[in-house]
């Protein structure tokens, strides 16, 4: 007789279940759905009345990407926004990586830095928003310091400059994230075998060569997380352009300078209530951050080095 066996896998897929399910609900159906908007016709005329929704193809595209639409601008704002932030955060971070986790420098006191410098990622968005508006504005402590160290013009008012705007939006980005990064990048190294750079000191590498040689091409898988990652985030900024210089109906200010992707999707849904429309000004900012994503997966991919057959002569 055969022996009777217990299959213990059905009840693996119990435990499974929840998350495909949880996942199916309120992240894939809310994708498709999405898809769908973008192509149809569908927005409120009036109180209770709406139009659609109506097939319409690619219409709404066309709308949202001519010039009289504001999507395309607020594209360009969160590029500028996200650039300024992005490059130095990884910079700085990869540099203070490096420096924290040298063992011939021999840095007293790092868990201290490590937490001053994570701090500004604990404070909440609402909260530097306010900060930094108090200070840059036109009675702020440090505009008047830049304007009593002739670093600024007397009539000069950051919140009137879409210049200012965005640099200050920027650096706010930088400042509360760079301090993670730096983490996520600390632990990357740690996990480099010590051996390599113990052979390389006797070798006689520099620090520098160390970096570029070991550290870089090691570290490439953290760092297209990190890369990935912080693209996502930096092109989905809402919390601190919307709360930072905005008007009554919540504008980016000056005359949309900050205006962002998010926050003008989030007008065409909630404000306008053109689901059309802020569909696909959803699916543009897929495919933008898509493309971007893209482009740092093939940067940091891992490449095997050719190898070159001998051919034999007989």
């Amino acid at each position: 007789m055969k022996k009777k066996t217990v299959e213990y896998g059905k009840y693996g897929y119990m435990f499974i279940a929840p998350f495909f399910v949880i996942y199916a609900l309120f992240q894939l159906y809310p994708l498709v759905y999405t898809f769908y908007l973008s192509v149809v016709q569908y927005y409120a005329r009036g109180a209770g009345k709406w139009v659609g929704p109506t097939f319409n193809g690619i219409n709404n595209f066309v709308e949202v990407l001519s010039s009289k639409d504001q999507t395309v601008a607020s594209i360009g704002n969160t590029l500028v926004m996200w650039i300024f932030n992005f490059i130095p955060q990884i910079v700085l971070s990869l540099i203070l990586a490096s420096w924290f986790t040298d063992t011939s420098i021999k840095l007293k006191g790092t868990g201290v830095f490590k937490i001053m410098m994570f701090m500004p990622n604990i404070i909440t968005a609402s909260s530097i928003a306010v900060l930094f508006y108090s200070l840059f504005s036109m009675n702020g402590p440090i505009r008047l310091l830049m304007v009593s160290m002739h670093l600024i013009g007397d009539k000069y008012d950051f919140m009137e400059s879409k210049a200012g705007t965005i640099g200050l939006i920027a650096f706010m980005q930088f400042w509360m994230w760079y301090g993670n990064t730096m983490i996520i990048l600390i632990a990357g190294i740690l996990g480099i075998n010590p051996s390599l750079y113990e052979a390389a000191m006797v070798d006689g590498a520099s620090g520098t060569q160390n970096f570029f040689y070991i550290t870089l091409p090691l570290l490439k898988p953290i760092l297209q997380f990190t890369l990935v990652t912080s693209a996502i985030g930096g092109l989905q900024m809402y919390d601190i352009p919307s709360l930072f210089n905005v008007n009554q109906n919540y504008d980016g200010m000056p005359n949309w300078g900050s205006e962002t992707i998010t926050m003008w999707i989030k007008k065409l849904g909630f404000t306008s209530q053109n689901y059309g429309k802020a569909a696909a000004s959803s699916i543009i900012l897929f495919v933008v951050t898509m493309a971007i994503s893209l482009i740092f997966f093939i940067v940091t991919k891992e490449r095997e080095p050719k190898q070159k057959h001998s051919v034999l002569k007989k």
